[in-house]
């Protein structure tokens, strides 16, 4: 995404038609290991000489950065110092391979197995100047508006992990008897289900509503804060409900209510956590710090 909104055509040339044929991954370097929610903390620096950027420093939690198709990580660098005296943050391309770019060992996580996530460090790393990705201290803004974005995403992932547990969780009361009927016949069950589907359409409400300001060119940060705080936590909320629908069975890993309940808590951080989103908020409505 960095370098589809904000590159230059030789680098759109270069590596977007592998990316966007599905043969090539990039990752998207901005989180270190003592910023999270501070992302504008980077400590990652970059320097010209001599026609290269040499980048030093560390990125945490960088989803897609190891796995055999990935080919660059666009990553956040401090490259100087604003007027001002705050840090002057670009964007630069490091390619997969490159001398000094190191690729950690994949974290053990909770849930989210399936998604490739590592620590990455960069010691001495020497990549052209051209790899600069937008304009010189620029950087720290431009992942910012991907992150908005990147919310509506995660509210998509996580509307359809609402939908998920309904869906099971109607399948199992169904099939699931006890005391000589089905248990989505007991008013507590069917209860839970239907608590559980009005927050999955109304979590798809607010992804709606969001991207489609998205996509008519309209203003949608705080549309997009909304979606993502709001579906992310009914996931959480559904994934507990489905858990309990399922009862015993709902702790086994052969069920996919298991793998819901695992999944379901990364929707409240990455991407900004819920308390980034309420500040996002509460910001656009002219309250808060």
């Amino acid at each position: 995404m960095p370098i589809f909104r904000f590159g230059t055509e030789e680098q759109k040339k270069e590596w977007l038609p592998r990316l966007c044929a599905g043969e090539a991954l990039g990752a998207f370097g901005l989180t270190e290991a003592g910023g999270g929610s501070d992302a504008g903390s980077t400590r990652t620096t970059a320097k010209l000489e001599d026609g290269q950027w040499v980048i030093n420093g560390s990125k945490a939690f960088i989803t897609n950065s190891g796995t055999d198709l990935t080919e660059l990580v666009t990553v956040t660098a401090v490259t100087g110092t604003k007027p001002d005296g705050g840090k002057e943050i670009s964007a630069i391309i490091v390619p997969s391979g490159t001398p000094g770019f190191v690729v950690g060992q994949r974290y053990s996580k909770v849930g989210w197995n399936a998604s490739d996530t590592r620590e990455l460090s960069f010691t001495d790393v020497r990549v052209p100047e051209e790899n600069l990705v937008g304009e010189r201290g620029r950087g720290y803004a431009q992942f910012l508006s991907i992150l908005d974005e990147g919310r509506i995403a995660i509210a998509a992932l996580a509307v359809g992990l609402c939908q998920g547990c309904v869906d099971e969780s109607v399948k199992y009361a169904a099939e699931r008897e006890a005391f000589g009927q089905a248990i989505g016949r007991n008013q507590a069950i069917s209860f839970m289900i239907a608590d559980m589907e009005v927050r999955a359409s109304t979590a798809r409400l607010a992804y709606y509503r969001a991207a489609e300001k998205m996509l008519r060119g309209e203003p949608f940060k705080r549309e997009a804060a909304i979606a993502k705080l709001y579906s992310s936590e009914m996931a959480m909320e559904n994934a507990r409900y489905a858990t309990q629908v399922h009862g015993g069975y709902g702790f086994m890993n052969e069920f996919p209510v298991g793998r819901f309940y695992r999944d379901a808590k990364i929707l409240e951080i990455g991407e900004g956590t819920s308390e980034v989103q309420r500040m996002l908020i509460a910001r656009s409505l002219g309250v808060g710090a």
